[in-house]
C-alpha cells in the first residue's frame, strides 16, 4: 500500500481535477482517517476536532462520500474508499514513483474542464454549495461551536461586501444540521417607514420572526399599548415564540447599522437585545435563543455600557484575504497567478474579498490574462466600472464623506469618528488608532483622477 500522505494528496488532486472543489479541513480529516487501518469513529473525530457528532455523521461525511462517488464513478463509503482509491492510482502508472509531482503531471490541470466550468458572479452571498467560498482560518469553526452554547451572541463586523452574509448563511446551515430553528432578517430590505418609531419597528420585527418560524401571529394578543413596545416584544418572545418551539432558535440580524440613522429606534432595539442576553442567565426558556448580529459601520450612537449589546458575546471581525487565500481562489477560477500577478493583485485590491472575486471573475469572463487586466485597472471601465461608479455615487450623495475622502487621498489623517466609520463601512479606508488611510491602490488611483 502506498504511503498514506501520498494517497491523501492523490485523492485531493482527483477531487480538484474532477469537480473543482477544495475540501474543507474537516473533510480532509475524515478522508485521511478512512485510509487508516484503525479508523476512528465519527464521535471520536468530532470530539478531537471540536465538532458535533451529528454534524459530521449526517452532514459533512455524507456530502464527502457523495462527492468522492462522483469522482471515482462508484459508490464510495468509509469502508471501501481505500481500495477504490488504490485502483484509480494504478491507472496512472505511478505506483513505483513516490514523487507527488509525477502524479500531478499524469493528471489534467486542477479544476473543472473549461467546457464544464460554470462561472459564478461575485455579487451577493456566496451560495452554500459554491466551490468559491474561502474559509477564513478558524472563524467558521469558532462560530459553529459558539452557536451551540445556550447564551450564544455573535457579533460580526466588517465593511460591506466582505462576506458577512455568506458567513451568516453557513452558521445558519450548521444550526439547521443541529435541528435548530433559523431566522434571518436583513434590515437592508426594510422600508424606511418601518423605522419611523419603535412600536412600528418592533411589531414588524416580531411579525417577521413569527412568519419565518412557521407560526401563527398572535401579536395582537400580547401587544398592550400601556406596557410599551419593549415589554410587549419581550413578553411575546418569552410567552409565545420560545415556549412554542422545543429546539433552540438562531436569530440572525444582518445590516443592523441601518438603525444607526434612527437613533431613538436603534437605542430601544439595542437595549432590548442586551436585556434578552441578560435574561439567558436566569430564565431557562431564553437559553433557546441564539443571536447573530452583523454590521458594516462601527457603533457611533451613544449607548450606556451596561445597556449595549456591542460589548457582550463573541466578536468577529472579518479580515481581508491573505495572498495564499487569493491564490487558492484563483485556482478555483481555473487561473494560475504568477508571483508578480499575485503581488500586483494584492496591492491593487488590498485583499478585499469582493474586489478579488471581481478581478478573477472578469479575467475569466472576458478571457483576459490577469496580468493584462491589472495593467490599467482603473481606466478599463468595463472591468470595474459598476463598482467604482457605485462608490463614487456613495460619495457624491454625501458631500461630507467626499470631502473627508478627498483629504486622505494625499496623506493619512484623522477624521471625525462618525465620518471615518462610514468610510470604513464602504471599504474605502482603513482605520488604525484614529489614523485613516485609503484601503487600496484601486481606490487611490481612481479617485485621485476624479478629485484632482
Amino acid at each position: 500500500m502506498k504511503n498514506i500522505e501520498e494517497l491523501v494528496e492523490f485523492a485531493l488532486q482527483l477531487v480538484a481535477t474532477e469537480t473543482g472543489f477544495s475540501l474543507s479541513y474537516i473533510q480532509k480529516v475524515i478522508l485521511r482517517d478512512s485510509l487508516l487501518e484503525n479508523k476512528k469513529t465519527y464521535a471520536k473525530l468530532a470530539e478531537e476536532n471540536k465538532y458535533s457528532e451529528s454534524y459530521i455523521k449526517f452532514t459533512i461525511a455524507p456530502k464527502l462520500w457523495l462527492l468522492l462517488s462522483q469522482v471515482l464513478g462508484e459508490k464510495v463509503n468509509k469502508t471501501n474508499f481505500l481500495a477504490l482509491l488504490e485502483q484509480r492510482l494504478e491507472k496512472f502508472a505511478v505506483l513505483d514513483n513516490p514523487q507527488t509531482a509525477e502524479i500531478t503531471e499524469a493528471m489534467p490541470a486542477a479544476g473543472i474542464p473549461k467546457e464544464h466550468y460554470i462561472l459564478e458572479s461575485p455579487e451577493g452571498q456566496v451560495p452554500l454549495a459554491s466551490s468559491l467560498y474561502i474559509e477564513r482560518s478558524t472563524i467558521e469553526q469558532t462560530c459553529y461551536q459558539e452557536i451551540l452554547q445556550p447564551r450564544a451572541f455573535i457579533r460580526i463586523q466588517a465593511p460591506r461586501k466582505m462576506g458577512k452574509t455568506s458567513l451568516i448563511a453557513r452558521i445558519l446551515d450548521y444550526g439547521s444540521s443541529q435541528n435548530y430553528h433559523t431566522v434571518r432578517l436583513s434590515f437592508y430590505h426594510a422600508g424606511t417607514q418601518v423605522f419611523e418609531k419603535s412600536d412600528r419597528f418592533l411589531r414588524w420585527f416580531c411579525t417577521n420572526v413569527t412568519q419565518q418560524l412557521g407560526l401563527s401571529s398572535r401579536i395582537n394578543d400580547y401587544w398592550d399599548e400601556d406596557m410599551g413596545a419593549l415589554i410587549n416584544s419581550t413578553i411575546y418572545f418569552q410567552g409565545y415564540l420560545l415556549k412554542e418551539l422545543s429546539h433552540p432558535i438562531i436569530l440572525a440580524l444582518d445590516g443592523i447599522d441601518q438603525l444607526f440613522e434612527y437613533p431613538e429606534v436603534a437605542s430601544d432595539f439595542f437595549v432590548l437585545l442586551r436585556s434578552w442576553y441578560e435574561e439567558t442567565k436566569d430564565i431557562s426558556v431564553w437559553q433557546k435563543l441564539r443571536v447573530i448580529i452583523a454590521h458594516a459601520v462601527e457603533v457611533y450612537i451613544p449607548l450606556p455600557t451596561h445597556r449595549s449589546p456591542f460589548n457582550v458575546g463573541l466578536a468577529i471581525e472579518l479580515p481581508s484575504f491573505s495572498p495564499e487565500q487569493v491564490q487558492d481562489l484563483a485556482e478555483r477560477h481555473q487561473l494560475q497567478l504568477s508571483l508578480p500577478e499575485l503581488e500586483r493583485l494584492m496591492k491593487l485590491t488590498g485583499g478585499f474579498p469582493y474586489l478579488i472575486r471581481l478581478s478573477l471573475y472578469q479575467s475569466v469572463r472576458l478571457n483576459i490574462p490577469v496580468q493584462t487586466l491589472l495593467q490599467d485597472a482603473t481606466r478599463n471601465t468595463e472591468i470595474y466600472q459598476q463598482h467604482l461608479q457605485s462608490q463614487l455615487w456613495n460619495l457624491q450623495h454625501n458631500p461630507k464623506l467626499a470631502d473627508a475622502f478627498g483629504q486622505i487621498l494625499t496623506a493619512p489623517s484623522q477624521l471625525e469618528m462618525e465620518v471615518a466609520f462610514k468610510l470604513k463601512s464602504l471599504g474605502l479606508v482603513h482605520l488604525v488608532n484614529r489614523q485613516v488611510t485609503v484601503s487600496c491602490e484601486l481606490y487611490r488611483e481612481y479617485f485621485c483622477d476624479y478629485f484632482y
